[in-house]
């Protein structure tokens, strides 16, 4: 059996082909930058990696493109389509009405579009993923996997807000978290690699990349998480806000005289750290602006990183301890010196890093020195061999 799993982000489509055998990796990639006119491609088979520059405008002239490579003569992955058995689409906004993985039908469509105000730069996105499947693979059967089911076990003091109860009732208004695939996933590998039992383990999963958030998994379950009603909540990310002081949106609407909808688009498309940075809206970038001189991107990152930490420390708190922190996401597996700053603001909890031992990329290993009170843990994320997992045994 061979599962495309398709992972469709704000602006990005990440995608796996993965034989169910063995869980081999046939081919991957990542569309970046999608609605810009940098946009492009990078796909991976046999080691080799081939990059497409191509403006794409929305997610299904991507996947079309991602198609395209996958049964190229030139570096073929499959000889033909049909070869897919089935397609797992990573789906971030559930709300309550799904708690689980589940067959994707157009009832479970329905529910995925109206779960949209949750997620709105997701949820639509991958809504086109999957009119673009049933487009492109018509009688293929596709599994959505939702980032907030993870965050199902958080109790009632960690998910609901102080509001009136009756928004919560009527609307559903509550946190709901994201990445929860992200951090089930890392949380389960760290566990491995200390090589103890997860129910016996309290530990913080940092998923940082364009979209971060932190998750505080006490005995393999979630029981707090950054992120909140929508992925707009917590740290400030590239182009989102992250916390703010609610009047603060109150105050900008009145005064600019500004919708609702152009205020969320602000918030989502125009804030976080390209807006203080006054940068493109891309991290890497930021973060090497700010080691060359620019103020701008260098109280951009200052402030990334001190949020990160604060919500660790914070979570220390809710668990009444730590014995892990985990570093993922394409933030978290790929800027050294960030690691090592959010880290070194935590050095009062006892985290001590290895300076060396953290001088890494993407690579699965503990980054922490002998002497960490804390264990500090650098763990590739694969949301897509999960995804795959669940889409095989709810197909079977």
């Amino acid at each position: 059996m061979k599962i495309l799993v398709l992972n469709c982000g704000s602006s990005s489509l990440k995608y796996q082909l993965i034989n169910m055998e063995n869980e081999e990796v046939m081919a991957k990639g990542n569309f970046e930058r999608i609605g810009e006119p940098e946009s492009f491609l990078t796909h991976k088979i046999n080691g080799e990696k081939f990059v497409i520059k191509k403006p794409t405008s929305n997610h299904a002239e991507a996947l079309r493109i991602v198609m395209n490579e996958l049964v190229n003569p030139e570096h073929p992955t499959i000889n033909n389509l049909s070869e897919i058995s089935a397609v797992g689409h990573r789906i971030v906004g559930g709300g309550e009405i799904f708690d689980k993985s589940t067959f994707i039908n157009e009832e479970t469509i329905k529910g995925i579009e109206e779960c949209s105000k949750l997620a709105p730069l997701h949820n639509p996105a991958a809504v086109l993923g999957i009119r673009a499947c049933q487009k492109e693979m018509p009688n293929v059967p596709m599994v959505a996997t939702f980032d907030t089911a993870f965050h199902q076990t958080m109790p009632k003091e960690n998910y609901l807000y102080p509001i009136p109860y009756e928004y919560y009732e009527k609307y559903g208004i509550r946190k709901y978290g994201a990445h929860g695939t992200s951090h089930k996933y890392v949380a389960e590998i760290a566990a491995n690699m200390l090589g103890k039992d997860i129910k016996d383990l309290k530990i913080v999963t940092c998923h940082l990349g364009q979209g971060a958030s932190i998750c505080a998994v006490d005995g393999g379950k979630s029981v707090d998480t950054s992120m909140g009603l929508t992925p707009l909540g917590g740290i400030p990310m590239v182009t989102r806000s992250g916390d703010l002081d609610p009047s603060v949106v109150t105050f900008i609407m009145k005064k600019e005289g500004i919708s609702a909808d152009e205020m969320e688009n602000i918030l989502n498309k125009k804030s976080g750290l390209s807006a203080l940075a006054k940068y493109v809206p891309d991290f890497r970038e930021i973060e090497n602006a700010s080691k060359n001189g620019n103020n701008d991107a260098l109280t951009a990152i200052n402030k990334f990183v001190s949020s990160v930490a604060q919500y660790v420390a914070r979570y220390a708190v809710v668990m009444e301890g730590i014995d892990a922190i985990v570093f993922t996401g394409g933030i978290g597996e790929n800027q050294i010196d960030v690691r090592a700053s959010i880290c070194k603001k935590l050095r009062f909890m006892g985290v001590e890093l290895d300076k060396e031992k953290n001088n890494v990329k993407g690579e699965e290993r503990e980054i922490s020195s002998v002497n960490s009170k804390v264990k500090v843990l650098l763990i590739p994320t694969n949301e897509e061999l999960v995804i795959a997992r669940d889409t095989k045994a709810i197909i079977n």
